[in-house]
């Protein structure tokens, strides 16, 4: 939540209770959230409680019966969750599992974060290399631009072709939904077509059967030995994430090349990957980071609370009373958790 936000869920008659230092890592001082209008203090008996990550069993068991939480809940990673949450009469609403339809793009927060995540990932594989990423002409001569491969061409991965773009270097999407091949040039990156279709549910890859995955790995190594960064993005909800870059293709990389891996928290796509470090691999810089947004606190929260936002007016009545319509596609693609007998 931020102050902003506060103000707008005050103005739609809801009551806000922030509890003390829950700005602190956004930079949002609690007098900043006493200003627009809430109060500090104990949030956990709320009619809604909303935050960032799963909650702990000790958060849940502060929950009251009847209550309504949201966050990122990892209904399909951590089911123990859900469970807890039912057992304590919770009504969940998990972010991640908001149908995306148009209607729901307000709350899409999946892909605020991705954003975040795709734009701070260029910029952290610019900051790793040791190559200039535009091209550049000195009295020493010309420096041609650095060439720069993003896997997985979702909101991350667009976001982080853009950006490599704007940096001036050479960038070039790959997916194995070649529906996206237009979104890709649209953000002036060029396309590589391996000759692989995995569309699935609901604008989602799908995974590959064990066929696929090998010839794209096979094409893959092939290919990224070309290039001088290499951003990987691609995930399948509840599943561990594919591998894209082996550890063959490293070796065949350009020393001083990076691959930056935002896959690392569900497995990684590189295969020498480590979740939350710097690997050096033979002069290759491997970057997994986790929680990359949180890195961008100011912007990252405040996309956040602008898509929490959106869900609780979904949730609430004229007069800010809860009156969860559970008809509502959007509500019932994201709850999963229900109170018996609501």
């Amino acid at each position: 939540m931020v102050p902003k936000v506060v103000e707008r869920l005050r103005a739609k008659g809801l009551r806000v209770t922030v509890e003390p230092g829950a700005g602190a890592g956004a930079l949002i001082p609690d007098a900043a959230y006493e200003k627009a209008g809430a109060t500090l203090g104990e949030p956990w008996s709320a009619d809604i409680v909303v935050k960032v990550a799963p909650p702990t069993p000790e958060e849940i068991g502060r929950l009251r019966d009847g209550g309504v939480l949201i966050g990122f809940l990892a209904p399909l990673t951590e089911p123990e969750n859900a469970s807890r949450l039912a057992e304590a009469g919770v009504t969940a609403f998990a972010m991640e599992s908001i149908p995306r339809i148009s209607r729901a793009q307000s709350m899409d927060a999946l892909s605020s974060q991705a954003n975040v995540a795709g734009y701070r990932a260029t910029l952290l594989a610019a900051q790793h290399s040791v190559r200039f990423f535009p091209m550049l002409t000195t009295a020493a001569g010309t420096v041609p631009p650095a060439k720069a491969l993003v896997l997985g061409a979702g909101v991350a991965g667009l976001q982080a072709l853009a950006t490599a773009k704007r940096l001036g270097a050479h960038s070039t999407g790959y997916d194995v939904r070649p529906e996206v091949a237009d979104q890709v040039r649209s953000v002036g990156a060029q396309w590589l077509d391996l000759g692989l279709d995995a569309t699935g549910e609901g604008g989602y890859a799908r995974e590959l059967t064990d066929e696929e995955r090998a010839e794209q790995q096979a094409r893959l190594t092939k290919s990224i030995t070309g290039f001088d960064v290499v951003i990987t993005t691609a995930q399948v909800p509840g599943r561990r994430a594919p591998t894209l870059v082996t550890a063959g293709a490293v070796r065949d990389m350009r020393p001083g090349s990076v691959v930056i891996d935002l896959a690392g928290e569900s497995g990684g796509n590189c295969e020498l990957s480590v979740p939350g470090e710097v690997v050096n691999a033979e002069g290759i810089t491997i970057v997994a980071p986790l929680n990359l947004p949180s890195e961008m606190p100011e912007h990252a929260s405040e996309l956040y609370a602008r898509n929490v936002s959106a869900l609780v007016e979904l949730l609430v009545n004229a007069d800010g009373a809860l009156a969860v319509d559970f008809d509502d596609e959007i509500v019932s693609g994201s709850c999963v958790t229900r109170r018996e007998g609501d």
